[in-house]
């Protein structure tokens, strides 16, 4: 399953990523492509989370 992301680069120069439809889902990385897998893991983390709160899994804009 794929899930949109933003990424943006910080004043220190690492890389942000989150995922705008699972609250709190965010993760970073010192190249563009390191943030991108890195994100990756967060989802599956944070989508097992809500799961075991039984909380909605993501959030429609």
């Amino acid at each position: 399953m794929k899930f949109p992301v933003t990424l943006y680069q910080d004043e220190e120069g690492w890389y942000i990523v989150e995922c705008p439809i699972i609250p709190g889902c965010l993760s970073q990385g010192e190249t563009q492509e390191e943030a991108l897998q890195n994100i990756k893991e967060a989802i599956d983390l944070c989508l097992e989370v809500r799961k075991e709160k039984d909380l909605p899994l993501t959030i429609i804009k």
